[in-house]
């Protein structure tokens, strides 16, 4: 191994020694040679892609001298193309941008997005950077890579029911908008990515923003927001043909087409998918169907886009993991803890046999052939553009999201009484169905001019939800689709903010936003509880204030505070009038220092995050019998987010991302189940660690372009201990893992067809035994403490390969 390390050092350090050719340049705007145009892709064909930096300057090296072809692009400028020749050491390009005059960029990403100077932590990503890693898993395995990122997926393999924490913070406290409109769930306000399949491949850029973040629509960022854009200008026509196929069965069909520019006012574009896969979890299969529209009428001032998408999903239930009896072998803990398979077996032996021959790491509890989840989700958007003069723009939007499904269970012995019927014991089939309406409009307008932005806008949304079940089969005689509960529930959200950015010199930028929010919650009652109603009315003041650096050197850095506030979810309203839960408050401290230059890059990122009244499970049941989350009254998260790339040569590319962070309660109380004694016994803990945040985060990616228009990938992904709960005990973790993906791409170029893709993704390299995500409950039984663990193994070493034909 030694001489094979030293063998590849020498080779690199000979490589790094030969000589080098770099095309550098400036991009700036055609009409006004004194603004540069920051974050446009610059790509040289078949020596890949990079980006400019906050004075427009760039930077790529070649394998050789000779001609090139540069293709420059960003939004609201038509793209530059031109064939470049390269003879020097260092060729100098000064590339002019012309504004698209029958196209504005669009005025909801401007708003609430964070621009490339403004004081928070943010990632960005381009529609290159998707398409590269887009295979057909969800949203969160495309941004895997990204800092302080940790996903998981229910099936194993990343179809299907997937998550994402960042920076230790869950989906429910993650703000997500689509072209600018909410997509959170009102009531649980969680992310299901399962209801977008495919969506990635109709999204041209994604902003990642870590912290609190600048004011954006819908529910509160608490600790992250994911920003999706879809409306993209084709100018020509074109069609993309995408299809894969790998392990477990695993396949995905794409068609894109889009009309180009048609009668120098119109454009349409469309999308159909259809991605199908067994999962690596037994039974854990996914039958994703989306489709996406989008027309739009531009003209020099104005643009009307309206946008239509829908996502249909289901899935066998895999989402009650793995007992860790079965999971790691452990046959002595498996007799002593019987785990009993109601499905197929009446006796204990039968069942213990059964789950004695399951497979330990694809084990699924359910066995009922159709226990799935069924959901439909349709989204409707109309937004308009219009640019007033040179100084204002304004912005509106109207949306309506219709979403319809339920999920189908087999119970065996179930009591009828406690469905209102007859106190006899039953095996039932049933369906607990969702029936919602999510709808309102966003606004903004931005004013700019000279040294002075100014934008402030809002949004008004309604949901309506109808939360029902139904009997659809019963062994003993029930009336045919039998409802046991049938209950309602509203929600109005108001929000209002103003954002005010001057440059005070050519060095510094200061920057204040305040948001206004009003909730109101209104549930009439619960499945379990269905005389029960509650909620809550909230106003909420959201401010942030922050200051940013910039010498034009490479030099950049800002710092900045930011308050948010969040109203409990559904769940944690299911409790008595004198168990309400309060809302939660966060204080986001942010500072930053960062250097670009031509062949390195490197940035530092501190924060705190002080939470007061956070919610957290601490296994207490309530007043109506419910486990829900309570308000414990301090916590925090501090961390540190070190990234940094490198580009010695044209053949390699080096980029990694490290979180160092310390998240903990300050005090902390469990509840036991006492099963001896009845109730609750209570144990008190000083100050452990949050549950689901890992000490460290990391994220590197090795990049090799061995021949033209080829690359090799290594992606690489560290994440230290994770705890099931809020008591720091190693006995309720999920182990340290180190995971290797390996990525292939290759572009095929000739006349008649713009390009062909050729991807190859070999996931779990070296064949790790890894969780991701997991769920604990302790209870104490015959005088000991009984913990019981559930984990969500990944799939070993398996493959995803891909090929997109782009005419």
């Amino acid at each position: 191994m030694k001489k094979l390390m030293l063998g590849m050092l020498m080779i690199i350090s000979q490589q790094l020694a030969m000589a080098q050719y770099k095309l550098s340049g400036v991009v700036k705007e055609k009409n006004n040679n004194e603004i540069a145009v920051s974050g446009a892709t610059v790509e040289v064909a078949g020596n890949g892609t990079t980006q400019t930096d906050s004075e427009g300057r760039f930077s790529i090296l070649l394998r050789q001298k000779g001609n090139y072809l540069v293709r420059i692009s960003t939004v609201a400028f038509k793209q530059f193309e031109e064939t470049i020749a390269v003879t020097e050491k260092e060729t100098k390009l000064t590339a002019t941008l012309e504004a698209q005059p029958l196209f504005l960029k669009p005025v909801e990403v401007s708003a609430i997005r964070a621009g490339d100077r403004m004081p928070f932590a943010k990632t960005n990503l381009n529609k290159k950077e998707i398409e590269k890693m887009n295979l057909g898993q969800d949203l969160p395995f495309i941004l895997n890579q990204t800092p302080s990122v940790v996903i998981n997926s229910d099936a194993g393999n990343g179809i299907g029911y997937t998550g994402i924490r960042i920076r230790g913070t869950d989906a429910t406290r993650i703000n997500m908008t689509l072209n600018g409109i909410p997509y959170n769930d009102a009531e649980s306000q969680g992310l299901f990515f399962v209801n977008l399949p495919d969506f990635s491949s109709s999204v041209n850029s994604i902003q990642i923003q870590r912290g609190v973040g600048t004011s954006s629509n819908g529910a509160g960022a608490f600790g992250a927001t994911l920003n999706l854009s879809t409306n993209d200008f084709n100018e020509k026509p074109y069609a993309e043909l995408n299809n894969g196929f790998g392990t477990f069965s695993s396949l995905r069909h794409t068609i894109k087409a889009g009309s180009g520019l048609i009668g120098k006012h119109f454009t349409i574009d469309g999308r159909v998918s259809l991605i199908k896969s067994d999962g690596f979890i037994d039974r854990g299969s996914s039958n994703l169907r989306s489709a996406y529209l989008s027309a739009a009428y531009i003209n020099e001032k104005t643009s009307l886009r309206l946008n239509a998408f829908t996502g249909k999903e289901k899935t066998y239930q895999s989402w009650n993991g793995i007992p860790e009896a079965k999971l790691r072998g452990d046959e002595a803990k498996l007799l002593e803890h019987y785990y009993n398979n109601y499905y197929l077996y009446d006796t204990r032996e039968d069942s213990i046999n059964l789950f004695r021959q399951d497979n330990n790491r694809t084990y699924n509890y359910f066995l009922y052939n159709n226990q799935t989840d069924n959901y439909r989700q349709d989204h409707y958007q109309l937004l308009l553009n219009h640019e007033v003069n040179k100084s204002w723009n304004i912005n509106a939007a109207l949306f309506a999201t219709r979403g319809l499904g339920y999920y189908e269970e087999y119970k065996r012995n179930e009591s009828l009484d406690d469905y209102g019927l007859a106190a006899v014991e039953s095996d039932i089939i049933r369906q607990l169905w969702l029936d919602n309406w999510f709808y309102g409009s966003t606004f903004s307008a931005q004013y700019k001019r000279n040294n002075d932005q100014l934008t402030f806008g809002g949004a008004f949304t309604r949901y309506d939800g109808k939360h029902y079940g139904k009997i659809i089969w019963s062994e003993e005689p029930v009336t045919k689709d039998y409802k046991w509960y049938d209950l309602t529930a509203y929600k109005t959200d108001f929000n209002f903010y103003t954002k005010y950015q001057r440059r005070i010199n050519s060095r510094w930028e200061a920057f204040a936003d305040v948001q206004y929010r009003n909730v109101n919650h209104v549930i009439k009652g619960f499945r379990k509880n269905p005389s029960l109603q509650s909620g809550g009315n909230f106003n909420f003041v959201n401010p942030k204030i922050g200051i940013s650096y910039a010498d034009g050197n490479g030099w950049l850095g800002f710092a900045s505070f930011s308050i948010g506030n969040k109203e409990p979810n559904r769940d944690d309203f299911e409790a008595g009038v004198n168990q309400q839960p309060k809302h939660e408050t966060l204080y986001d401290f942010e500072l930053n220092i960062e250097q670009r230059k031509e062949m390195y890059n490197w940035s530092v990122t501190g924060y705190y995050m002080h939470y007061n009244n956070q919610l957290v499970l601490t296994g207490k049941v309530n007043d109506v019998g419910a486990y829900n989350r309570i308000n414990v009254p301090k916590s925090y998260r501090a961390g540190v987010e070190l990234q940094a790339g490198v580009k010695p040569a044209s053949w390699f590319n080096f980029a990694g991302n490290l979180t160092l962070s310390d998240n903990r309660i300050l005090n902390f109380t469990e509840y036991v189940d006492d099963y001896d004694n009845g109730g609750q016994k209570e144990n008190s803990f000083n100050s452990p660690a949050l549950s689901f945040s890992p000490s460290a985060v990391a994220g590197f990616t090795l990049n090799f372009i061995p021949v033209k228009n080829g690359e090799i990938s290594l992606l690489n992904k560290y994440v230290s201990r994770q705890y099931l709960d809020n008591t720091g005990n190693k006995a309720r973790s999920i182990d340290p893992f180190f995971v290797s993906d390996l990525r292939l791409n290759y572009a095929i170029r000739f006349k008649g067809v713009k390009e062909i893709n050729l991807t190859f993704q070999l996931s779990n390299l070296f064949n790790r035994i890894y969780e991701t995500n997991g769920y604990s409950f302790s209870y104490i039984y015959a005088a000991q403490t009984v913990t019981e663990n559930y984990y969500y193994p990944m799939a070993g070493r398996n493959f995803m390969a891909g090929i997109n034909i782009k005419l």
